[in-house]
């Protein structure tokens, strides 16, 4: 009887074990544009919530669902930024924390880039003031905002139009001049041009940049097609490292996308990704959205996921499927070296 004891308390301290170092997808019921920085031990994460810009702390993602959760700010009524918060993303930079967004009036039209400052050493606490808009001297419509380091001087990428219409997302680069404030004008890097970009009807789209380093080469993981499609998926953008990052043919765009829906793991419209490291910083994992039935949209039923990603001899990126919603992953930090 004793032996059956010892056997049964081993048993559930292995299954008590193996469920702490594992994760299923979902990480949460919804949240779409999922983005995360880690700092000091912690993942700071934040999705669109359309009304708030909104903070979870957390040692692991995978225990996203249980973290610490708080609203850092909420826009005043009857301002340019006032509705359809869209995307924010938090960075730590030359000292302060920077929350940026991209908001409007209430018409999509005014959409444009907004930032939020705080140099509390926990973005959670101190006190965030809103710095203002985040615009180029063309200061025309502008979603997605991104920042990213490469060799010392800080860039935006971002989603906008080239003119005042609706017709077409593109994704433009700009330098900054300090984390609020874009030094000179943006260039556009990559128009919607495959077919695979274009599904979406009257509207094409290529939004969502996140800026991805590997070994020192520079890229840039975008979304194509529009979010209201099953065929929202993602592209790619290598630089060639030769001269700016402004340089627009410095750049060549992979004519395949390589993340995309599956349908038979029952993942639709995989998108609007970041990315981020394991704790120990040996693994690199993708957060992304996506919908768990065919013709959802962007609406709320978009949930954050993640899964690892390894890459080839040449440094592309390898993402595999996106998987399926239950499947038992190792969570970061815990998986095979």
């Amino acid at each position: 009887m004793k032996k059956i004891l010892i056997l049964l308390l081993t048993l559930t301290a292995t299954t008590l074990h193996a469920q702490e170092n594992t994760f299923t997808n979902p990480l949460l019921p919804s949240g779409a544009d999922p983005f995360s920085f880690y700092k000091d031990g912690f993942y700071y994460y934040t999705h669109t919530t359309a009304t708030s810009i909104d903070l979870w702390k957390t040692r692991n993602l995978a225990d996203l669902k249980g973290a610490e959760h708080t609203t850092i700010f909420r826009p005043p009524a009857g301002t340019h930024f006032s509705k359809h918060l869209w995307a924010p993303e938090i960075h730590f930079l030359q000292g302060k924390w920077y929350a940026y967004f991209a908001a409007d009036s209430g018409k999509n039209e005014g959409h444009r880039m907004y930032v939020l400052e705080n140099a509390s050493p926990d973005p959670m606490s101190g006190e965030w003031t809103f710095k203002g808009r985040v615009a180029d001297p063309s200061d025309k419509w502008a979603i997605d905002g991104n920042l990213f380091e490469y060799k010392g001087q800080l860039y935006m990428i971002w989603s906008g139009w080239e003119g005042d219409k609706d017709a077409r997302q593109d994704i433009y680069i700009a330098k900054m001049k300090n984390p609020w404030t874009i030094e000179g004008h943006r260039v556009m890097l990559s128009k919607p041009e495959y077919e695979w970009e274009k599904s979406g009807q009257k509207v094409t789209v290529n939004e969502g940049p996140q800026a991805l380093m590997h070994k020192g080469k520079l890229m840039i993981v975008y979304s194509a097609s529009g979010c209201w499609t099953d065929h929202y998926a993602l592209g790619l953008l290598r630089f060639s490292g030769k001269g700016s990052p402004l340089d627009s043919a410095a750049w060549a765009k992979h004519p395949e996308p390589i993340f995309k829906t599956n349908t038979a793991n029952k993942v639709y419209a995989p998108g609007h990704n970041s990315f981020f490291q394991s704790p120990d910083g040996k693994e690199d994992w993708i957060l992304y959205h996506a919908n768990s039935a065919p013709g959802l949209g962007c609406g709320g039923k978009r949930s954050p996921r993640m899964q690892r990603f390894t890459w080839t001899k040449d440094g592309m990126p390898v993402f595999g499927e996106p998987v399926a919603e239950g499947v038992v992953l190792d969570r970061p930090g815990a998986g095979k070296k």
